[in-house]
This record gives C-alpha cells, structure tokens and sequence, in this order.
C-alpha cells in the first residue's frame, strides 16, 4: 500500500523563527509523522526575520515566478527551500516582498499586527496551493495551523474542488490560542472571492463588517473535515462554535507526550470519514 501523503501549513516553524508552541509542534510533528511510514511535505511563510544565510534558504526557479492577484493587485510568487538536516525534512517557503520582507512575522516591534495581515494570508494558502499543484504531489491529508492558514479550508473545497490535486484531499485544522487583536478590515469576504466560492460560503465574514479571530477560524471550521484543539485553552466562542458542528470528528488538546501519535490516528479518522 501506498504511504499516505500529509501536507503541513502552518505559520511558524524553529528553527527558522524562535521557540513557541506552534513552531515547535510543526517542527517536530512532520518529522514524527514521517516516521511512521507517512510522505511529508512542509511550507511556512518567509517572514523577513528569517536568516537566510543561516538556515541555507535558496529560490527554486521552476517553482517561483507566478503573480497572484490580491485585490486587483499582482503580486509575484517566489518560493524557496531549506532542509532540516537532523530530520531529513524540507521546508518551502512562501515569499513575496510586499508581504514578507519586513523585519518581524505578523507584527512590528511594537506589537502592533500588520494592516495588511489579511492580504498576506490570502497570498500565503493561495501560494502553498498553487506551489503544490506545479510539484505535482497529491496530498491525502492537509493539516493546517494557526489562522494564517485559516483560508485553506475554503480555497480546498470550493475554489479548487476539481483539481486533480486536491479534489479528494482531507482537511485538518488544528485551533490555537494565538488570537489576532486587530480584526481584518471590512471587504476582506470581497477579497476571497474566487470562481467556485459564493457569498453563502463566506457567512461568517461576510457583511461590511471587521472580520476578527473568531469569525475567521469559525469560516475554516466549516469547511473541514477534521479539528484538532492544538492549545491547552483556546477562545471560547471558537470552541462552542466546533461543538456545535457533529459532523465533523474533533480531537481535544493532546499533551507534548502524546500528539504525535495521536494526530497520526486522527489523520486514519478523517480519511475513513469520507
């Protein structure tokens, strides 16, 4: 049988950004997941403050070189690669230098998160995608993390519901405690629009209205096929909202002891879900 492929979109990444739960479980998780006998592919942004000399990134030509608009504005794709050398695993990287050269992730020195954070996780999931239909790679499974990664959902199911890459992919997102405090602007429903996707998907962010953490990962819940707890405690209208939701098989935090094989067993639940 065929070792099934799991793609990893997450947000941080050690040792390419500085130690947190999110980077260090999707440091260790793809590695553990590539143990157990499943095919890994991996892609982070390429936030400015990612040392590119150090951690040995380099452009992949063949990969680079789209424009992807974004609200009426083209953007140019560059993608590049590193590998984590003890763990045999490679990391892509969603670059663009509107969006990722500035010195810090999602926000500045001061604390204050970028106005143009919805733009940038736009270009992020539409990037991965579009990276992984020029590779050519099928995954089985997509297991997304953190709300930069929150669009996937949609974009999966309705905007490239019939690409041979992803029309019988599953979609996992994992919820964490990292809310955003500066809601997106009014339009951002307008932005998502692609061929495929209806002002009914977007009910939760629709309206002219700020579109804050909750609304936004309440939009990615709807449109997967498994959720994951991935913080000890995460906003609480996000968690009424998944309870909510029978359908779709949900797994509660897992301890730093047990999460990988845990996830391991809960990719097997959302396949079988079908």
């Amino acid at each position: 049988m065929d070792a099934k492929k799991i793609l990893f979109i997450t947000q941080e990444i050690t040792p390419y950004l500085p130690d947190s739960e999110i980077a260090t479980i999707c440091r260790n998780l793809p590695q553990g997941i590539q143990e157990r006998g499943r095919e890994i592919r991996t892609f982070m942004p390429k936030f400015g403050n990612i040392n590119e000399r150090r951690n040995q990134l380099h452009e992949v030509i063949r990969l680079s070189g789209m424009n992807l608009i974004i609200d009426d504005t083209d953007h140019p794709l560059i993608i590049k690669v590193a590998s984590i050398q003890a763990a045999r695993m490679q990391v892509y990287f969603i670059d663009n230098d509107d969006f990722f050269q500035r010195k810090a992730t999602t926000a500045n020195e001061n604390g204050t998160e970028y106005d143009d954070n919805d733009d940038r996780s736009i270009f992020y999931v539409r990037g991965v995608l579009e990276t992984v239909k020029k590779l050519r790679w099928i995954p089985d499974v997509i297991h997304c993390h953190s709300w930069m990664s929150a669009l996937t959902p949609l974009y999966i199911k309705k905007a490239y519901a019939d690409d041979p890459c992803f029309k019988n992919a599953r979609i996992v997102y994992s919820v964490y405690g990292d809310d955003f405090k500066t809601p997106f602007a009014p339009g951002f429903a307008r932005k998502l629009k692609l061929d495929g996707i209806t002002d009914k998907d977007l009910t939760p962010v629709a309206g002219d209205k700020e579109v804050d953490f909750a609304a936004l990962t309440k939009l990615a819940v709807d449109f997967s096929d498994g959720v994951i707890q991935g913080s000890e405690t995460i906003n609480e209208e996000v968690l009424n909202y998944i309870s909510t939701k029978k359908a779709i098989p949900f797994l509660p935090y897992q301890s730093p002891e047990t999460y990988i094989d845990s996830f391991n067993a809960f990719y097997d639940t959302v396949m079988e879900s079908k």
